[in-house]
């Protein structure tokens, strides 16, 4: 540990902190291995805390995960978040832009959020899905409120199916786009952009 990460464990943190460096630890740990490969102990040594603190937070692994796929799910949701009133079609560049720039800066917690999937733990799953369902509602009535679509009917079994295939795609995307980055970020917004609308469009 360098100099400056031991002043900042030394520095008596307030809850909220402290529990952002927990998460940032597992969103780290979760990233590199499989969920049964973590543990707790070593999220307690990186933080520079006692193990009896870490669970004084979170009271078990399972729930240690989960919080950290829903922190990730909920920053997921904030930078997708549309603006009402505006084409979706205005937004769609500069909402990608901004989305790959987390994928790009919070790597370790995209990549963590979607280990979920994968997780044994039924719950920590449960968490996920709800995030990704949540993220396919907002998408869906983006579109179904965007003024340039009257036609579109947010109600519709295909375009929800659509939706929920896109995702899937952006997350498989971004992933892969991460462990080999051989395209910009322009040239995955332009796909990933040109994949959304002809789901929607054909």
């Amino acid at each position: 540990m360098v100099a400056g990460e031991q002043e900042r464990t030394r520095r008596r943190l307030s809850t909220e902190e402290r529990r952002e460096q927990l998460l940032c630890v597992g969103a780290r740990l979760f990233a590199e291995s499989a969920y049964d490969d973590v543990w707790i102990e070593r999220v307690a040594e990186i933080a520079g805390v006692s193990r009896g603190l870490l669970y004084h937070y979170f009271p078990t692994k399972r729930d240690f995960f989960a919080a950290v796929v829903r922190r990730e799910s909920e920053r997921m949701l904030r930078l997708t978040a549309a603006v009402p009133g505006v084409p979706v079609r205005e937004q769609l560049d500069v909402g990608l832009d901004a989305f790959l720039g987390y994928v790009e800066e919070h790597a370790e917690g995209f990549r963590a959020l979607h280990r979920a999937e994968a997780a044994g733990d039924p719950a920590v799953r449960e968490v996920y899905r709800q995030g990704m369902a949540a993220q396919e509602r907002q998408i869906v009535e983006a579109l179904a409120a965007d003024p340039d679509s009257a036609h579109i009917d947010g109600d519709a079994p295909a375009l929800r199916l659509a939706v929920r295939g896109w995702l899937a795609f952006l997350v498989a995307v971004c992933l892969e786009w991460l462990d080999e980055p051989g395209l910009s970020r322009e040239q995955v917004r332009d796909l990933c952009a040109r994949a959304l609308l002809g789901a929607i469009t054909s």
